[in-house]
């Protein structure tokens, strides 16, 4: 096993691979309203983290790039744009996990920073643990010298109406999270192969609004928010995290694509299996160890795009695909 291994890492490196990223913005009923920001904020992303990859980077690069942008992008509940918890507070989550080693990073619980994804990358580097969170990540990050941003400049004002308006109904987060109108805009992610053949994945998240305090969904989870292993692909994972954690979804779907089914089936059947078992809503991104890839999801809606050949692909409503040549 161990020889096998071993030559098939090295025929990998021999063969240049054809690099690929695919990015989401989170699998919600996104209004129309938003439906256009949303759209070119996960271009805009995917074409980020492609510029990495066509340079020679590596995919850890380019999903923490990737996801960095939409951290940055206040239409998206990650970093700047974050919802709020019960008590009026910023919780953001993280997962970074690179394929080759199976290293990984997450923080939770994290407030004042812009990208937790960043932070994440360096628990998985500079640590000897997988997650930090809370006080023990606002302490690692201090440490680091990271930049500190205050709840006001990551929540805009938009979101604090809103707040404002679902403190006079009693509804849970899975309530909030079906409903159309909720603004809660879940998730970002990317998953990425790059020219070695190697795999990545990230995911950042400000959770749902009026969450209780200190509630952390699938987003940092291993296995459940994303997962990433050379040996077939990498996955990051959209949707009501209770439900994605129950299932671990972000394994489940590399578990199908490692007995032989391709990213687009093993994503449908992982998510129709969450939906049935425990009727959770979600979707996902998933790139294959050949470059396979897949965008699916199960909600209303999710903003999505890849980009592989120079053609970027992206959609926003079922069954939607646009695709467009670049040029440099």
């Amino acid at each position: 096993v161990v020889l096998h291994t071993i030559l098939w890492r090295w025929g990998r490196q021999q063969r240049k691979m054809k690099p690929v990223i695919v990015v989401h913005g989170g699998a919600w009923a996104i209004p129309d309203a938003m439906s256009g920001a949303s759209v070119r904020g996960v271009k805009a992303a995917a074409w980020e983290g492609f510029s990495v990859l066509k340079q020679g980077g590596s995919c850890l690069d380019a999903v923490e790039q990737a996801v960095r942008v939409m951290e940055d992008d206040p239409v998206f509940d990650a970093g700047h744009g974050a919802v709020l918890n019960a008590d009026c507070e910023v919780e953001l989550d993280a997962i970074i996990m690179d394929g080759e080693t199976l290293a990984a990073g997450a923080v939770s619980s994290i407030r004042n920073i812009s990208n937790p994804v960043t932070l994440a990358r360096s628990v998985m580097e500079k640590t000897d643990h997988v997650m930090l969170t809370d006080r023990g990540a606002d302490r690692f990050a201090n440490s680091l010298g990271m930049p500190r941003v205050s709840t006001e400049a990551l929540v805009t004002e938009d979101e604090r109406r809103k707040w404002e308006h679902y403190q006079k109904y009693a509804k849970g987060v899975k309530d909030l999270f079906n409903s159309q109108w909720v603004q809660g805009h879940d998730t970002v992610g990317a998953v990425a192969l790059d020219c070695r053949g190697n795999v990545a994945c990230a995911t950042s998240t400000g959770g749902i609004r009026n969450k209780m305090v200190g509630r952390v969904g699938d987003s940092p989870i291993i296995g459940s928010g994303g997962y990433a292993d050379n040996f077939s692909g990498a996955a990051s994972c959209t949707g009501h995290g209770e439900s994605i954690m129950k299932v671990t979804l972000a394994r489940l779907i590399l578990f199908h694509m490692e007995q032989g089914k391709p990213a687009k089936q093993a994503a449908k059947i992982s998510l129709q299996y969450m939906g049935e078992r425990v009727q959770g809503g979600g979707g996902c991104i998933v790139v294959s160890r050949n470059g396979d890839w897949a965008a699916e999801f199960t909600t209303e809606r999710m903003a999505w795009a890849a980009i592989k050949d120079d053609v970027m692909s992206h959609g926003l409503n079922p069954k939607e695909v646009f695709s467009e040549q670049l040029t440099e």
